[in-house]
């Protein structure tokens, strides 16, 4: 098992299966800066049913990316930047690895040929 910032992979596929869906994206943007927002309020925004929301809430849950709680009858969901911040790094450090491999190769490259 592979395991980047303290995330075993099973994990990493349900961040990156997440945040692969539009809709989710735009959720976690709409969350993460700190605001909770009533499921309700965000199935308002989109053209799709309720139950399709509450989906991807899930999923975005089950991610760790957002959390949800109960304020009386409503559920409340809000962004964990801190998962978020967990996807950037890794994303950060394989976008390092390649960028040193290119450079070993242009290295490689502009040696001079006998």
């Amino acid at each position: 098992m592979v395991v980047y910032q303290n995330l075993p992979a099973t994990a990493l596929d349900r961040l990156f299966h997440a945040l692969s869906h539009t809709t989710r994206r735009d959720i976690v943007s709409r969350l993460v800066a700190g605001q909770e927002a009533s499921v309700s309020a965000l199935a308002a925004r989109y053209d799709m049913s309720f139950a399709a929301v509450q989906k991807h809430i899930a999923v975005l849950e089950r991610a760790g990316l957002v959390t949800k709680r109960a304020h009386g009858r409503e559920r409340l969901v809000r962004g964990n930047p801190r998962q978020l911040a967990r996807a950037r790094a890794l994303l950060e450090r394989l976008e390092r690895r390649w960028t040193d491999r290119f450079s070993q190769l242009d290295a490689v490259l502009d040696e001079p040929r006998p």
